[in-house]
């Protein structure tokens, strides 16, 4: 692989840990209940939220547990409390020692995530990455037929950065989605797998999966990509 002077990474589980968000807006769902349901409290409702995503995932949680506790919430309500809560979340250590090391190098920095707006857009500010990387593109803020695997994000960064595809790597965890127009276009593509996240036991085939595997990204330095 080249030696890049871009960098553009993903957010969740790549960054930071997602599941820490989601226990982190479980929190503010589960104080909101707890109004309705003060015998069993927050925590007690905290440990049912948490309980139903691990056995059954995110999607209905929030029908369910309310369900569960009789209560006849709104549910439009509780996940807008969810998207827009400010999360209590931080870089993983090796984000932070990476991303300080490229500034220091005089490397471009960028990142390129998926989600909703809201949302998204909170984690980023939570975790200070306004200050840290030159630019930012949430997908949740040009359209859903712009998320990803779309090129539209990395052609916007390429030219908000002024830098070439060839220039570039893109660091991310799911190959779902991750690599596909990042391949496509020229830049090179690399892909953590940590020991937590939604995506780390799955395997693709060559058109979804990066150039290159990592399990910290301070291999990103290490090899000196």
């Amino acid at each position: 692989m080249n030696d890049f002077c871009t960098y553009l990474f993903d957010l969740d589980d790549t960054l930071y840990c997602e599941h820490d968000y989601v226990r982190s807006g479980f929190w503010t769902v589960a104080n909101e209940l707890a109004k309705q349901r003060p015998d069993i409290g927050i925590d007690g409702i905290h440990q049912m939220l948490i309980d139903e995503w691990r056995r059954n995932g995110r999607g209905r949680v929030f029908d369910d547990v309310c369900k569960q506790l009789g209560i006849d919430a709104d549910i439009a309500r509780l996940v807008h409390l969810y998207r827009s809560h400010r999360p209590d979340i931080s870089l993983y250590d090796d984000a932070k020692e990476v991303l300080a090391h490229l500034r220091q190098t005089g490397k471009k920095l960028g990142i390129i995530t998926d989600g909703d707006s809201t949302m998204q857009w909170s984690k980023i500010k939570a975790l200070e990455l306004e200050h840290v990387v030159d630019a930012i593109i949430v997908t949740g803020d040009l359209g859903r037929e712009h998320w990803k695997p779309s090129e539209t994000p990395y052609r916007k960064m390429v030219e908000e950065l002024g830098v070439d595809f060839r220039d570039c790597v893109y660091i991310g965890d799911n190959p779902n989605k991750d690599f596909i127009a990042a391949k496509r276009l020229g830049m090179g593509t690399v892909r953590i797998i940590r020991d937590v996240g939604d995506h780390m036991r799955t395997m693709l085939g060559d058109e979804y999966e990066a150039d290159m595997t990592i399990h910290s990204l301070t291999e990103l330095i290490d090899r000196r990509l």
